[in-house]
């Protein structure tokens, strides 16, 4: 298999129907039946694994990936199903922070080509089941599956895991989830199961009440992570980390109580060694000192606030970079942009990606200091040469530009 065949399967799998609205094409089904039907014709992979289901509008990828690292620290082989991926499909697949090997992806896409006619999974159906069938064969101690959308009819929410967890709830993906807090809590919601603990991690009384009547209908443990006090710190920077780790270790503190081993020393190593331990990057992640340049994947309000929250505390003149899909509201994003910047917009590569062209006379409006570019790295190649040595450049507002970022410059 050479990597031109590869990129063509991958390439396939991709113009599969897609989780969003495209072209009038929607794929967010009603119902679990395709990913059941799915995981049926390969013999339910699902069920021979220990999971752990991870929800929420923000930071799934950061807690999930600090759990797996705790895990490994612990000597475990675990298995992390995220996405999207940045740079290379294979990212959404890991055991112990290597990615699934593309000879595997290639032989699986050949199977998914061949199912009976009656079968017609969306993408994410198909990346799912390829996740279940990979960390079967490899036998993992524990697969950490995060959401892809929503909960209730996410096709993750196969899986009867050991625990769930649900970071937080904030308003993104109105279109499909709901337009308020309570219905997004609510659809989210569903990923809790009969006699499975959920962690949570969510401040607001009202959706935490959600999730205790669920919980409390389905007899379920619920366990606030809020209230967890700990100084452990980690290798991942952003302040919103903090929340996420208080999940992470209410996580771990019910699995010691069913008798996983996993030590202290293991959750303050796993912690500190996330980057290094499951290769996870784009969460405030610096990418060089001098010029001092960050990216992060936050791509929602809620997000953006805590993320530009920490971008206003550092004394620096700053080069933002960003880019947005087409569901994003601009105009609520424009409101919370840090000052005392330059703005530089582009397309994220992605069929998805809104070009900055279609909201510059929101732009205009917001009166900052803007320039348009038609790709990211041509708009980091202007904000790099611009840049001073006492300044910085931030790059963001989708998973798509930090990933078009890095595959540009990041040394393999």
């Amino acid at each position: 298999m050479t990597n031109q065949e590869y990129q063509k399967e991958v390439e396939w799998l991709f113009n599969q129907a897609p989780n969003y609205q495209i072209d009038g094409k929607k794929a967010y089904k009603p119902g679990l039946e395709n990913i059941t039907t799915l995981c049926a014709f390969f013999g339910n992979p699902q069920n021979h694994l220990k999971t752990i289901h991870i929800g929420g509008t923000n930071g799934k990828g950061s807690t999930s990936n600090m759990l797996a690292s705790v895990l490994q620290e612990a000597g475990y082989k675990v298995g992390l199903y995220n996405s999207p991926h940045l740079i290379d499909f294979s990212e959404r697949i890991k055991i112990n922070g290597v990615n699934c090997e593309k000879e595997f992806i290639y032989g699986f896409i050949q199977k998914l080509k061949n199912l009976p006619a009656a079968i017609t999974p969306s993408f994410f159906e198909f990346t799912t089941i390829m996740a279940f069938e990979y960390f079967k064969q490899k036998e993992v101690d524990f697969a950490i599956i995060e959401v892809g959308l929503g909960g209730r009819l996410d096709a993750t929410n196969i899986i009867n895991p050991m625990i769930s967890a649900i970071t937080n709830i904030a308003l993104d993906h109105q279109d499909i989830l709901g337009n308020t807090l309570e219905e997004i809590a609510r659809e989210k919601a569903g990923i809790i199961k009969h006699g499975v603990p959920l962690i949570s991690g969510e401040e607001n009384d009202i959706v935490t009440q959600i999730f205790k009547i669920k919980t409390a209908e389905l007899q379920s443990e619920f366990i606030d992570a809020t209230s967890v006090q700990t100084t452990f710190a980690s290798d991942l920077k952003g302040n919103y980390q903090t929340k996420n780790i208080k999940v992470v270790l209410a996580i771990i503190r019910h699995l010691q109580n069913d008798e996983v081993m996993i030590s202290t020393k293991n959750s303050e190593q796993g912690l500190l060694n996330v980057q290094k331990n499951t290769n996870f990057i784009g969460r405030w992640y610096e990418f060089s000192a001098d010029p001092l340049t960050i990216c992060d994947t936050a791509h929602n309000q809620a997000g953006l606030k805590e993320v530009f929250a920490q971008l206003n505390s550092i004394p620096k003149f700053k080069h933002i970079i960003l880019g947005f899909v087409n569901d994003k509201k601009i105009d609520e994003v424009l409101q919370i942009l840090p000052t005392d910047s330059t703005y530089y917009f582009a397309k994220p590569n992605n069929n998805r990606g809104r070009h900055p062209k279609d909201y510059e006379q929101l732009l205009k409006k917001s009166k900052i200091n803007y320039k348009i570019f038609d790709q990211v790295n041509d708009a980091y190649l202007s904000a790099k040469q611009l840049v001073k040595k006492e300044e910085m450049i931030f790059i963001g507002g989708s998973n798509f530009v930090v990933g078009d970022f890095l595959e540009k410059n990041l040394e393999n």
